[in-house]
Order: structure tokens, then sequence, then C-alpha cells
């Protein structure tokens, strides 16, 4: 039950922060939805069998962007899907905010292409990737940084669809298995509200 609290008023307070921030000039509000695969051998993956060190991604994101200059744009990442259904349906805890400067090239046909890095943080409550959803080891915190990249193209509707790859070590004093490595790539979609 605790980890249900908790991980809804993380998820409230960068909501309600995220729209706040939305009201300033050359900013905007939208959603990120991404989908992919990682390699991860600490954590357990609820799409994945008990041993398998990985599995699928998703999540749907807040995003809030801030123009920085015509070419430079600062995104913050608020995951919500993934933090909420695991909080709700398994007991555990993945929440990865992140923030990303985004790089924008025009091209010819008015669209621009979009690149930049990504650093975030990932929290985690859970037992570890031996475990499956009906034969589940003991739940451990663990913490890592992420750091990611993106490639994309943005349209003329300012819509982004791009690939970002990603890495996160995982950090963890209730884990023999710590530290844990985490590797992916995932599509991704940005639209604005």
């Amino acid at each position: 039950m605790k980890i249900k609290i908790i991980s809804l008023l993380i998820i409230f307070t960068f909501i309600m922060g995220t729209l706040l921030a939305g009201q300033k000039p050359n900013s905007s509000i939208g959603v990120k939805v991404m989908a992919g695969g990682r390699y991860d051998d600490l954590r357990m993956c609820v799409g994945s069998d008990a041993d398998v060190k990985g599995g699928p991604i998703a999540d749907i994101m807040f995003l809030y962007k801030k123009d920085l200059s015509i070419e430079k744009t600062l995104a913050l990442e608020v995951p919500v899907m993934r933090p909420i259904l695991f909080g709700a349906a398994f007991e555990m805890l993945q929440f990865e905010p992140q923030v990303s400067l985004e790089f924008s090239k025009k091209m010819r046909n008015n669209s621009s292409l979009i690149y930049g890095p990504g650093v975030g943080i990932s929290f985690h409550y859970g037992p570890d990737y031996k475990s499956s959803l009906d034969d589940r080891g003991d739940s451990f915190f663990a913490i890592g940084p992420i750091i990611s990249g993106l490639v994309g193209l943005q349209t003329q509707n300012q819509r982004v669809y791009g690939i970002r790859m990603f890495y996160t070590p995982l950090f963890s004093g209730e884990s023999s298995l710590s530290p844990g490595t985490v590797l992916g790539i995932a599509f991704e979609s940005h639209f604005k509200l």
C-alpha cells in the first residue's frame, strides 16, 4: 500500500508542476508515447518469464517543452502509465523522469531533424528478474541515472517521431545482483495538447 501512495504522490506532484509551468511563454504541454525493448539484468519484467533478463517496455508520459532558442528545446518527461499500472496491478514501482535537450535542424520539406541527449533518474521497487508474477522473490529498492540519446523527425504540425537509446546502471544495497545494467531502445512520438 505504501508504494501505491508514494507512486501517486510523485506523479501528482510532477503533473501539477508541469501543468503550471506550461502557462509560460515559449512553452508547451504534450504527451509522449513510447514502446521498445530492453536488456535488464536486475529488475523483474512483468512482460517476460522468470529468468529472462529484460523484455518489452512501454509508457505514456506527460511532456513539458520550453524553447531555449529557435534550434534548442528543453523537454521534461514525466512517466504516468507505468508508475500507475505497476503500482496498482503489481505492487511495484518503476518511475523514470527525464530531461532532454533537443536540437533541431530544418530540412527542405519544412520538417526538422531532432536530436539530443537526455538525463534522468530511475527509481525501482520490486523483485529481481528471476521472479515471475506467480512466483515472486523479495522486493527491493534500486536507483540509478538514465543516460539517453534521441534521433527523430519533427513534422510541420510539431509532432516528433523518433528513436531513443538508453543506458541505466542500477544500484541497490538490498540485492545481491546489484549493480544492474539496463540497455534499451524505444520508438517514441510526441504530441502537443
